[in-house]
């Protein structure tokens, strides 16, 4: 199933994309794609709702975060070789795991709001793992029972705040408008191999990114039993589970960041697209 939550921004409605690209309404059956609605038996019984017997969304809607009630929302920094040789920083030998705040989630498509003094606002197009259920010490070999699915991510940032400013990469990858996700939650039954994805990104319709998720360093199997280990991930958690090459910071001869004005595409095999529109920062 592809699941969605549509309309505007505090009041979205639960959804979802029938076989035919279109969307249907699931108010009638749930309240919200929240935790509660995430575990294999919820999703088990949406999966047997008939799409054609739910009443059909007209119009253009906005998406927004596909999944309501999210708790953590954590990423993976340098998961692709490639990626950590063009930053000119040390490939890991375990996951490099930070969080992005709360509030930089946002819709698939919402304008990208510039933070006050920006100068190095970067994008990476990033796999999205949303856990199902709670899960604690979980072991690699378990972990795939604990995903409810994945979405995409553009796990946005500012360059200078991340690296110039001291502390840790938190304070340049969490604000505001930094995490949008989605268009949609795609269960994890619709994706045979998480391990073989295309993705890529464009940023005013020049391609930028070009990567595949086989590249990653760290699959998805070892993200969830890893940071299980550190901290109790719950249902509706998400993961950002790392970039492959082409980002503005390692563009060469010089680095190239966002400016007002830019349009961001980006996309990921069988999971969608999304679309930002950089926007100067306002009170």
């Amino acid at each position: 199933m592809k699941l969605v939550r549509y309309g505007k921004k505090g009041q979205e409605k639960p959804g979802l994309i029938d076989s035919g690209g279109k969307l249907r309404d699931l108010s009638k059956h749930i309240n919200d794609i929240d935790p509660e609605q995430l575990g294999k038996s919820a999703l088990a019984k949406l999966a047997k709702l008939k799409p054609e017997s739910l009443p059909l969304v007209k119009g253009k809607q906005r998406f927004g975060v596909p999944v309501n009630g999210v708790t953590k929302f954590i990423a993976i920094g340098l998961n692709y070789t490639d990626h950590a040789i063009e930053a000119n920083m040390a490939i890991p030998t375990e996951p490099i795991i930070f969080l992005k705040a709360n509030s930089s989630l946002c819709g698939p498509n919402d304008d990208l709001v510039s933070p006050k003094g920006a100068k190095k606002l970067d994008w990476e197009i990033e796999l999205g793992v949303v856990i199902g259920k709670k899960a604690r010490y979980v072991s690699k070999k378990e972990a795939s029972k604990y995903v409810a699915g994945y979405c995409v991510i553009n796990d946005l940032c500012e360059r200078a705040y991340q690296l110039e400013r001291g502390g840790t990469w938190d304070k340049g990858k969490g604000c505001d408008t930094f995490g949008p996700v989605g268009p949609w939650l795609v269960t994890a039954d619709e994706i045979k191999n998480a391990k073989n994805l295309n993705m890529w990104l464009d940023v005013n319709g020049k391609p930028m990114q070009r990567g595949n998720t086989k590249t990653m360093i760290f699959d998805v199997a070892t993200i969830v039993s890893y940071a299980s280990e550190f901290m109790t991930l719950m249902p509706g958690d998400i993961i950002a589970t790392g970039t492959p090459p082409g980002v503005g910071m390692g563009m060469k001869p010089k680095p190239q960041y966002l400016k007002v004005g830019d349009t961001i595409s980006c996309g990921i095999e069988s999971l969608g697209s999304q679309r930002q529109k950089v926007k100067p920062f306002k009170k």
